[in-house]
């Protein structure tokens, strides 16, 4: 695969953001072309892509090992999803949620939007290290705790934790995994059935290297009526298209968290970029990006850098976070004069974080230390 063709950006710069908003690739803009040039000369009449979205949702359900498209709805982004989770679960007054301290927003927001109704918010601290306790986790839990939701691994961190263990405890106590899979889904192997998540919501516009605007909702088939939909539509019930025919019966399936008209373009390019990513193989990526990661690593300290983010078997995501040695460099003067090298890195939380993608290259991340090493040291 020529990597030039497929991601024309690096001809332009080295992108190192992969976990914030991340390039599309040369596939999915090839389908937004043709799709805006066919809805501008014949509209929908060909009738062409919508048979095609049941097909992104099989790829994506491949993806991470789910039982099949019924358990696939597309939503607008992993706040939505989170949130249908949460406002769908018929909750009572003492029950609880535990999360971390160090959630991102979109998985911390609509639980914490649940106090008003009794619902408990428990936080599980992260500790110095950067790591989150498992077991600290299970401990947590109660007969009390309806859903433990948690990131895969963190935005702001890099860590990822071992989210097998707490499926089985929550499991056991009568609750639900609920998982922000967006750092991970396209870049690490994810299997939900055999973690035991029962809820996952991602963004495309991440590893998964479509646009924004266009997400997936995973619900574990036995748990779809459980949830009452919190948005409904004509196309949450059986027979959309039968207009006249007021029949208020809910898809028995993921489709019902689809209320309308889905973004058709959006789909398509996510489609594109999902079928590009198998095609390379997800364990070839996420061995690519380990690679290039520790290359990174190995490199820091000579550059006047502290790797900051858990780096244990197991510990680690896409991301690196790191900051200067010396306390006198400020980590946004450097990303800023980083970009103007056309080296793209962000600052989160106080610290630098770099977030390559598979189709970069080990000549970019020698570029990056070099200029580290005259900006930090």
């Amino acid at each position: 695969m020529d990597m030039t063709t497929q991601f024309p950006i690096l001809e332009q710069m080295d992108f190192f953001n992969h976990a914030g908003v991340a390039p599309i690739s040369h596939r999915a803009a090839t389908v937004l072309q043709e799709y805006a040039l066919e809805a501008s000369s014949f509209a929908y009449t060909k009738d062409k892509w919508y048979p095609q979205l049941a097909q992104v949702k099989r790829s994506l359900a491949q993806l991470i090992n789910a039982r099949g498209e019924h358990e696939i709805a597309f939503v607008p982004n992993t706040s939505t999803g989170l949130s249908m989770i949460a406002n769908g679960i018929q909750w009572h007054q003492g029950d609880n949620v535990i999360i971390s301290d160090v959630e991102y927003p979109a998985n911390r927001y609509p639980w914490e939007n649940l106090v008003k109704q009794g619902v408990e918010l428990i936080e599980v601290p992260q500790l110095p290290d950067g790591t989150i306790d498992a077991e600290f986790v299970c401990n947590a839990i109660t007969n009390r705790t309806r859903v433990v939701s948690l990131s895969s691994v963190q935005y702001a961190s890099g860590f990822r934790i071992d989210l097998k263990p707490i499926a089985q405890m929550i499991h056991h106590a009568g609750g639900y995994l609920c998982v922000d899979g967006i750092q991970s889904v396209g870049l690490i192997p994810l299997d939900v059935q055999a973690i035991g998540i029962d809820f996952l919501a991602a963004d495309g516009h991440k590893w998964l290297l479509g646009p924004e605007g266009l997400g997936f909702l995973y619900v574990h088939e036995d748990l779809v009526r459980l949830l009452h939909p919190t948005v409904i539509g004509w196309h949450s019930v059986v027979n959309p298209m039968d207009f006249g025919n007021y029949n208020f019966e809910l898809h028995a399936d993921a489709k019902r968290f689809e209320p309308g008209t889905q973004n058709i373009p959006g789909v398509l390019a996510l489609g594109a970029s999902v079928n590009l990513l198998q095609e390379v193989g997800i364990d070839t990526v996420w061995q690519n990006v380990q690679k290039l990661n520790e290359q990174l690593c190995n490199g820091l300290p000579d550059a006047g850098c502290q790797v900051l983010s858990p780096r244990g078997q197991g510990q680690f995501g896409g991301s690196v976070i790191f900051k200067p040695t010396n306390p006198e460099v400020n980590p946004k003067r450097v990303v800023a004069e980083l970009q103007k090298q056309n080296i793209i890195a962000v600052v989160r939380e106080g610290c630098i974080r770099v977030s390559p993608h598979f189709y970069n290259q080990p000549q970019q991340i020698d570029r990056l230390l070099e200029q580290l090493g005259k900006l930090c040291r």
